[in-house]
């Protein structure tokens, strides 16, 4: 992309509204250029960051850890930022995995009310002993 681009233009490439762009900008992911009218105008260092910004969006991250990122300036932090955000969504799985196993326990019983059955209270208590112990027990 040589020229500049409008809010409208930029927006529409990459199927947003302009609003978000203008948040991006008042939160600190983005600093367009400003012609003379003072209209916001996006060269290609601001398509990469939208692009970034998007993708890391999809991964999940937050746009104040997206901005962290963006604003360290040492791989070393920003490696650090990144292995936070890995565990807690390591955290996330897991008890994301730990519901999914108790609803298929549930599922897969052939009593006429779940709760009654002793393997599903078994699974019950051994979830509710992993939360109270914690990730790193």
């Amino acid at each position: 992309m040589s020229a500049s681009m409008s809010i409208g233009a930029l927006a529409e490439r990459f199927g947003l509204a302009a609003h978000v762009l203008r948040h991006w900008e008042a939160t600190g992911l983005l600093t367009p250029a400003r012609d003379s009218a003072g209209r916001r105008r996006y060269g290609s260092d601001d398509l990469t960051r939208v692009a970034v910004i998007l993708r890391a969006k999809k991964a999940g991250l937050s746009l104040s850890t997206i901005r962290a990122l963006i604003a360290a300036g040492d791989p070393a932090r920003r490696r650090d930022i990144l292995s936070a955000e890995a565990e807690a969504l390591r955290a996330r799985i897991a008890a994301a995995q730990a519901s999914l196993d108790l609803i298929e326990c549930a599922l897969g019983c052939d009593h006429a009310d779940f709760t009654r059955c002793d393997h599903y209270r078994r699974a019950v208590a051994e979830q509710g002993e992993a939360s109270t112990r914690g990730p790193s027990e």
